[in-house]
């Protein structure tokens, strides 16, 4: 005897099926039409760090639209800060709780296959080395995109004006003016985007994600 789950075993490896089961050209027509099942598509925690302007959320909305066929989930700073980690406020504890957030929730979509891209200022080295080592206790790639400009750059780019306040002291705690950012050393990848476009620098993390798998 054999069982229908055992035909579509041997269908799905390639495997000779006896011909006491099955004529062969019977088969045939068979293996054609039954798919061998997908492998589980590898996710990854993408995470962008850098100063407010330095392109985060630009770069994630474009590497999502090139990934279309992708299963990709952007994980925004700002609208985090809406909505999940609503009523924290800027000091280095709140900070830190949002960005363990941003983590936690990008780590169980990695898990399940998704790439979850994290695009949040996340200043401070030691709170993303520790979201970092929770991904990599959990089998899940975490690539680093240390995103920067000049800070004349990132002026020009701000419509709201905040640095220019920042910088006049009419506006404390400012990420990058009167708050520490601290750079990381040795990120997988670091762009400087005022020299650079969204579409050179979507190849360059595409690039990147490639030698992670997660793209072919």
């Amino acid at each position: 005897t054999v069982s229908g789950t055992q035909l579509r075993e041997l269908l799905q490896s390639g495997r000779p099926i006896p011909p006491e089961i099955t004529r062969p050209e019977i088969a045939e027509i068979l293996r054609r039409h039954v798919k061998a099942p997908e492998a589980p598509r590898k996710g990854v925690l993408l995470w962008f760090t850098g100063l407010s302007g330095a392109g985060k959320s630009t770069l994630a909305r474009a590497v999502e639209k090139r990934l279309s066929h992708h299963h990709v989930e952007v994980l925004d700073g700002d609208e985090i800060r809406t909505t999940l980690s609503k009523g924290l406020g800027f000091s280095k504890d709140d900070r830190d709780t949002n960005i363990r957030r941003i983590g936690l929730v990008g780590r169980l979509l990695a898990r399940n296959g998704v790439l979850a891209i994290g695009a949040a200022i996340s200043p401070y080295a030691e709170t993303r080395n520790e979201v970092r080592a929770h991904a990599a206790a959990e089998g899940v790639a975490f690539v680093e995109v240390h995103l920067h400009a000049p800070m004349d750059s990132l002026v020009a780019r701000d419509t709201k004006g905040l640095y220019k306040k920042a910088l006049a002291g009419e506006l404390k705690h400012f990420t990058g003016v009167d708050d520490p950012y601290e750079a990381p050393v040795t990120p997988e990848l670091s762009l400087d985007t005022s020299s650079m476009n969204v579409d050179a620098c979507t190849a360059k993390i595409i690039e990147v994600l490639a030698r992670f798998g997660v793209v072919a």
